[in-house]
C-alpha cells in the first residue's frame, strides 16, 4: 500500500509541478506588467514611437515635443492627388502655408498628444505603453483649422491643380511658306471648396497624409483643315480705309494648302502639337503700317466741264455729285455710279430736266446727272484706272470731250470703275462757279501720267426737214427737234513716265454717237383760215472720214474751263445747242 501510496504519492507531485510553473510565470508577468504600468504612469513624457501627424514626438516631454513639432511639422508636406492618378501627387500644400506657423499650435499638439499617454487608468496606460513600444503611433489629435488661411492655401491648391485649356490655333509663316497648326489640349479645374472640405477632413485626423480632389475636364476649341482653310485662305487683301469709322483697315495674307493632307497630320497629332502645312502665300503689297504715311497723299487725276441747263438740271448735278462725294475704293473694289447715287426720285430731291429718251428729248426727274458720271469717268482714265462698264451718250455731248463721256440710267446702263492700284482711292466731287471738278486721290508710286486722245473716224451730218404746221401763221417758222451730227469716235489712253517716254498706249473705246434730223416747222395758216401743206425733206451732208489723233488733257494737272473742244476737234454745233439733256440713253 505504501508503495502505491508512495507512487501515487510521487504522481500527484509530478502532475503538480507544471502548474506550478504557470502560476509562477502569470505572477512574474503580473508582477512586471504591474511594474510596467507603474513605469507608464510614472511616466513624465510621451510613450514612445508616437508620432503627431507624421512627426515623432515619442520619449520626449511636452515642452521638447512642442520644439519638435515647431520645427518639423510645417515643412512637412501634405500631396494632393486627382481623381484616378494615384501614381502621383498633382500637387503639394505644406502645413505652414496651411496656417500652422505658430508656436502655439504646436504645444497645443504636444499637450494632446502627452494626454492621450496618460489618460487611461493605471493598468490601460500600461496597455499603451506596451503598444507604442511595439510599433508607430500615430495619435488622433485634431487640429485647430484657421479659415482664412485655409481659404487661402485652398485657393492656392486650386492654381496649382488647374490647366488652362490650349485652343487651336494657326499661323501663316511666310518666310517658309508654311500654315503652322497647333492642335488644342483641354484643361482642367477644381472646386476650391472642396479642396477645403477635403483639408478640414485632413486636419482632424492624424493619421492622413493626403487628400484626394475631383477634377473637371476644360474642352479646348478645335479648328478642322476645312476650317483653317475657309478662314486662311482667303483673297490677299492690301490694308484698306474703313469711310465709317475712319481708320485703316489692316491687311490680309492670302494662303491655300491641301485640305485632306493638312487633317490627316491633324488627326495624327497629340493635343498640344504643332504640325507644319505647305501653303501657297501671297503677301499683300501694302501693310496697315506702310499706308499710314501715305493714305490718299497724291492727286491721281481730275476733270472739270461746265455746268449749263435749267435750274433743275443744275441742282440735278450737284445732287448727284454730292452721292458721290469722298466715296472710298480699296484696293480691287469696284465703284458702281448706279450703286452709289442710288435711283433718282423727287422724294431724294431730284428735279425733272430735260433728258434723252427714245431718241426725244424729255423732262425726266433727274435729268443731267450723266454730267458727273462723264466727268468722273475722264477723271478716272487720267488717273489711269481700270474701267468695268461705260456707255457713250445717244447723241454727242457738248460739255465734254467726244468719247470721254460715261451716260448713265437707272435701270440701264451703268457706270463703273476698279481701283486697279495697291492703295485706297477717293473721289471728291466739287462744284463752283458753274464748273463741275473730278478729282480722285489715291497713292502715286511713280511719275507717270496720262494724256487722252481721240480719233474721228466717220461723221453723219443731218438732215434738215421741213414739216408744214397749220397752227402757225404763214410765213413763219419753229424749230421742233434740234439737230445732232453723227460721230464714230475712238479713244486712246496714253501712259507717259515722269521724263515724258511713252510707256503705253492702247485704244480704250469706241463711242458711235447717232445722227439726229433737225425737225422745222414751217406755217401754213392763212388769214381766211384756210390750210394746206406738205413735208419735205433736205439732206445736208454725208458720211466723211476723218483720220488722226489728237490730245485732250494732261496727267494729273486739273485743266480750267470745260473739256469741250479741248483737242482742237470742236463738234459741228447744231442750230439750237441741246446741252441739258443726258439721263437717258435712247434705243
Amino acid at each position: 500500500m505504501e508503495e502505491v501510496q508512495g507512487r501515487r504519492g510521487r504522481r500527484v507531485q509530478h502532475s503538480r509541478k507544471p502548474t506550478l510553473v504557470i502560476c509562477i510565470i502569470l505572477a512574474l508577468l503580473l508582477a512586471g506588467y504591474l511594474a510596467f504600468c507603474a513605469a507608464a504612469t510614472a511616466s513624465r513624457t510621451i510613450y514612445p514611437n508616437y508620432t503627431v501627424h507624421g512627426v515623432n514626438v515619442g520619449r520626449q516631454d511636452v515642452a521638447a515635443a512642442t520644439d519638435t513639432l515647431a520645427e518639423k511639422l510645417p515643412q512637412t508636406k501634405l500631396d494632393v492627388f486627382l481623381s484616378g492618378e494615384k501614381d502621383q501627387p498633382a500637387a503639394t500644400a505644406t502645413y505652414e502655408e496651411l496656417g500652422f506657423s505658430k508656436r502655439e499650435y504646436f504645444a497645443d499638439l504636444a499637450q494632446a498628444a502627452y494626454d492621450d499617454c496618460h489618460s487611461g487608468w493605471f493598468l490601460t496606460n500600461g496597455a499603451h505603453y506596451l503598444q507604442s513600444l511595439l510599433g508607430k503611433k500615430d495619435t488622433s489629435v485634431p487640429m485647430d483649422v484657421d479659415d482664412a488661411a485655409l481659404e487661402t492655401a485652398a485657393a492656392t491648391l486650386q492654381q496649382k491643380l488647374a490647366v488652362a485649356k490650349q485652343d487651336a490655333s494657326f499661323q501663316l509663316l511666310t518666310d517658309k511658306g508654311t500654315l503652322e497648326i497647333t492642335k488644342g489640349q483641354d484643361g482642367r479645374e477644381v472646386d476650391k471648396d472642396a479642396i477645403v472640405a477635403q483639408l478640414k477632413e485632413v486636419l482632424s485626423s492624424s493619421n492622413a497624409s493626403s487628400i484626394t480632389v475631383d477634377a473637371q475636364a476644360v474642352s479646348a476649341k478645335e479648328f478642322t483643315a476645312q476650317e483653317i482653310s475657309d478662314q486662311s485662305s482667303a483673297e490677299m487683301k492690301n490694308a484698306g480705309y474703313d469711310s465709317a469709322t475712319g481708320k485703316i483697315t489692316p491687311e490680309q495674307v492670302g494662303a491655300k494648302f491641301d485640305v485632306s493632307a493638312a487633317q490627316k497630320l491633324l488627326d495624327d497629332a497629340k493635343p498640344g502639337e504643332t504640325i507644319s502645312v505647305t501653303a501657297d502665300i501671297e503677301e499683300p503689297a501694302v501693310t496697315a503700317e506702310e499706308l499710314k504715311s501715305v493714305l490718299f497723299r497724291d492727286v491721281l487725276g481730275t476733270a472739270t466741264t461746265h455746268v449749263g441747263g435749267s435750274s433743275a438740271r443744275i441742282s440735278n448735278v450737284k445732287l448727284a455729285s454730292r452721292s458721290v462725294n469722298g466715296t472710298v475704293l480699296n484696293s480691287g473694289d469696284v465703284f458702281s455710279y448706279n450703286g452709289t447715287v442710288g435711283q433718282r426720285t423727287a422724294a431724294k430731291g431730284y428735279q425733272a430736266a430735260p433728258a434723252y429718251v427714245q431718241g426725244e428729248t424729255v423732262d425726266e426727274i433727274g435729268g443731267g446727272v450723266c454730267q458727273p458720271s462723264s466727268t468722273l469717268y475722264l477723271a478716272c482714265l487720267r488717273s489711269n484706272l481700270a474701267i468695268v462698264q461705260r456707255a457713250a451718250h445717244r447723241y454727242a455731248p457738248s460739255y465734254i470731250e467726244w468719247g470721254m463721256d460715261a451716260t448713265v440710267s437707272w435701270g440701264g446702263p451703268d457706270y463703273q470703275f476698279k481701283n486697279n492700284t495697291n492703295y485706297p482711292v477717293k473721289i471728291m466731287a466739287t462744284y463752283s462757279g458753274g464748273y463741275l471738278t473730278m478729282k480722285l486721290v489715291g497713292t502715286k508710286t511713280d511719275g507717270s501720267y496720262v494724256k487722252m486722245s481721240k480719233k474721228v473716224l466717220s461723221t453723219t451730218a443731218y438732215k434738215v426737214i421741213h414739216q408744214e404746221d397749220p397752227t402757225l401763221p404763214a410765213g413763219t417758222h419753229k424749230t421742233k427737234v434740234t439737230p445732232y451730227t453723227g460721230y464714230k469716235v475712238q479713244s486712246f489712253r496714253s501712259v507717259y513716265s515722269s521724263d515724258g517716254t511713252l510707256i503705253s498706249s492702247k485704244l480704250e473705246d469706241t463711242s458711235n454717237y447717232k445722227v439726229r434730223d433737225e425737225i422745222i416747222l414751217d406755217g401754213t395758216k392763212a388769214a381766211s383760215g384756210s390750210t394746206s401743206g406738205t413735208t419735205s425733206g433736205t439732206t445736208s451732208g454725208s458720211t466723211s472720214e476723218t483720220g488722226g489723233k489728237t490730245e485732250t488733257g494732261t496727267g494729273t494737272k486739273p485743266e480750267t474751263g470745260t473739256d469741250t473742244g479741248a483737242s482742237g476737234e470742236t463738234p459741228a454745233a447744231p442750230t439750237t445747242p441741246d446741252t441739258t439733256g443726258d439721263e437717258g440713253y435712247g434705243a
